[in-house]
C-alpha cells in the first residue's frame, strides 16, 4: 500500500482514512506493508508494517566519463618510408618512375617488417623489363636493414572513456506537501521500485495522485495488479482550472489500474465524466470513523460560555470557507454571542482573515491555523456545531469525526459523506441563508440538536473500518484468484 502520509503526524483526511483501512484490512486477515516517503520512527504499526523511503538504499548505475592515460607504439611515419623506397627506386631502376613521392604505392614491402626478398620482388614489379642486379639487391637490403634498425617510438596520450558502476543512494524526503512535491513524487517512485523488487506481495494499492507513478512502476516491475484509490481528484481541488501535470498523472494511474476504489458514488461519477474511466473498473468504498473513547473527557475542556460554530479543514476553494464567513455574518446579525472558528491552513487563509475584518467579524471569527493530534480533538469538543460547506468534497471524513465526539453537523449536499449520513442536516454550499438558518435552529432548539446527534451516532456506529476492510479484501479477491 502506497500513501503519502500516515498517523500519528497528521490527523484527518487521507492519513486517517489510510490508518482506518489498514486496521480494517488487518482484521480481515490482509497483511499490509505501508510505504510512505518519510518514516519518523514512531508510526503506529499495530495494523501495518510501515516503511519509509528515506530509509531505502536505491541501487543505481552511475555513468562517468573519465580521462585515462595510455602509451602507444609509433612506427616510422608512412611518408618517411615512401621517401626511402623512392630513393631506392631511383638508384636501382634505369627508368625511374615519373610519379612523385606522395603517389608511390604503399605496398606491403613498404614496411620495416617486410623481408629483403619482398622488397626485391616489389622492385622487379616496378621495372619488369630489367631484372635487379646484385648491386641493386644489396641496396634494397641496405635500406631494409636501416629501417629495421630504427627502434619504434612511444607516445603518451589521454583517452576519454565511459565507465559504468553500481552505487547505492539514499534519498531525502520531507514527507509533506512542500514546494518540491513533484521532485519527491519522482524520488518516491524510484524507492518504491526498489522495494517492489525485494518484497513479496499480491496487490499494489496506491492512494491519490502523489503515489500513482510509484504504483504504476511497482505493478510493472512485479507483474502484480494495481488498485488506485481516489480520495479526491484535481477537479475537486481546483474546479475547472486543474493543474495539467497532476491531471495527467491521475489519468495515467487510472488507465494503468485494474480496479479503481472511490470514496463515494459522487467521486465515481466525476472520474467517469472527467477521465472517461470505464464504469466496470469503479468500486465505491465509503470512509468510516473510529469512535473516540475520550468524548466525555474532552467535553470537559470547553471553557468558553458562548456557542461555537466550527469549520475545520484546508482553507482552500474546495472547502468553501468564504461561504462559511457569509453564513457567519447572517448568524451574528441575529445572535451576536455566537463565536465562529476556522481551524486549518491553506492558500485562502490570508484572504479569509482580511475578508473577516472587512465584514466586521474580527471579534466574532477566530483563526487557529493548522491543528493536529490532540488539538483536533480539543477543538471538536469545544464546538457546538460543525459546518462543512464544501464546494466539491469526494467524501469528507471530518463530519464523522465530529459526530463521534457528539458534535452535530451541517454538511454540503455536494459531498460524498452526504451519501452515508442520511439524517444529517444538509445544505447547498452556495445557499448561505439556509446554512445560517440551520445553525440558528440547532442553537435555538435543543430537541432538534439531540435528534441530529442521536441519528448521527447510530449512523456512525454502522460505519466501521472492519466493514471497509472487508470490502477492500473483496476487491483484491477479484484480482487475485
Amino acid at each position: 500500500m502506497l500513501g503519502w502520509e500516515f498517523p500519528p503526524h497528521i490527523t484527518g483526511g487521507l492519513a486517517t482514512a489510510c490508518a482506518g483501512l489498514c486496521e480494517g484490512l488487518a482484521k480481515n486477515a490482509v497483511e499490509v506493508t505501508f510505504v510512505v516517503p518519510r518514516a519518523f520512527g514512531d508510526e503506529d504499526q499495530r495494523f501495518a508494517r510501515v516503511l519509509g523511503c528515506n530509509e531505502v538504499d536505491v541501487e543505481e548505475e552511475l555513468v562517468e566519463h573519465v580521462e585515462v592515460p595510455s602509451v602507444r607504439t609509433v612506427e616510422s611515419e608512412p611518408r618517411e618510408v615512401r621517401q626511402r623506397v623512392h630513393r631506392l627506386v631511383r638508384r636501382a631502376s634505369a627508368t625511374p618512375p615519373a610519379s612523385s613521392v606522395s603517389t608511390v604505392p604503399e605496398w606491403p614491402m613498404a614496411s620495416a617488417y617486410a623481408t629483403a626478398e619482398e622488397y626485391v620482388a616489389w622492385l622487379a614489379s616496378l621495372a619488369p623489363e630489367r631484372p635487379a642486379s646484385q648491386e641493386e639487391t644489396e641496396a634494397v637490403v641496405e635500406v631494409r636493414t636501416e629501417l629495421v634498425a630504427q627502434p619504434p617510438r612511444t607516445e603518451l596520450f589521454v583517452e576519454r572513456v565511459e565507465q559504468r558502476r553500481k552505487v547505492s543512494k539514499r534519498y531525502a524526503f520531507n514527507g509533506f506537501y512542500g514546494p518540491d512535491l513533484f521532485g519527491e513524487v519522482s524520488r518516491y517512485a524510484l524507492c518504491v521500485a526498489e522495494i517492489a523488487a525485494r518484497e513479496a506481495f499480491d496487490v499494489v494499492h496506491a492512494h491519490d495522485w502523489m503515489t500513482f507513478p510509484a504504483g504504476v512502476v511497482a505493478a510493472r516491475k512485479s507483474g502484480k495488479p494495481l488498485v488506485v484509490h481516489v480520495h479526491a481528484c484535481e477537479y475537486d481541488r481546483s474546479g475547472d482550472h486543474p493543474d495539467e501535470r497532476i491531471r495527467e498523472i491521475e489519468r495515467m494511474g487510472l488507465e494503468a489500474a485494474r480496479l479503481v476504489a472511490c470514496v463515494s458514488h459522487y467521486t465515481a461519477s466525476v472520474l467517469q465524466r472527467r477521465y472517461a474511466v470505464d464504469e466496470g473498473k469503479l468500486r465505491v468504498v465509503h470512509n468510516a470513523v473510529t469512535r473516540k473513547e475520550q468524548a466525555e473527557r474532552t467535553a470537559a475542556l470547553k471553557h468558553v460560555p458562548e456557542p461555537i460554530v466550527l469549520f475545520l479543514g484546508r482553507v482552500t476553494f474546495q472547502k468553501g470557507p468564504d461561504y462559511f464567513l457569509e453564513a457567519a455574518q447572517r448568524v451574528i446579525a441575529v445572535e451576536p454571542r455566537v463565536k465562529f472558528v476556522i481551524a486549518g491552513s491553506g492558500d485562502m487563509l490570508p484572504k479569509m482573515v482580511e475578508r473577516a475584518a472587512r465584514m466586521g467579524l474580527a471579534r466574532h471569527v477566530h483563526f487557529t491555523g493548522f491543528l493536529k493530534g490532540r488539538d483536533v480533538e480539543k477543538i471538536y469538543s469545544m464546538a457546538d456545531i460543525y459546518v462543512m460547506p464544501s464546494v466539491s468534497e469526494p467524501f469528507g471524513i471530518s463530519p464523522l469525526e465530529a459526530l463521534a465526539l457528539d458534535v452535530p453537523v451541517i454538511v454540503s449536499r455536494q459531498s460524498g459523506v452526504a451519501e452515508v449520513l442520511r439524517n444529517a442536516l444538509k445544505v447547498d454550499f452556495w445557499d448561505v441563508a439556509e446554512i445560517a438558518n440551520k445553525i440558528l435552529a440547532l442553537l435555538k432548539y435543543p430537541a432538534l440538536r439531540e435528534h441530529v446527534l442521536a441519528a448521527g451516532r447510530d449512523e456512525v456506529r454502522a460505519m466501521s473500518w472492519d466493514e471497509r476492510g472487508k470490502k477492500l479484501r473483496e476487491i483484491y479477491s477479484e484480482l487475485v484468484r
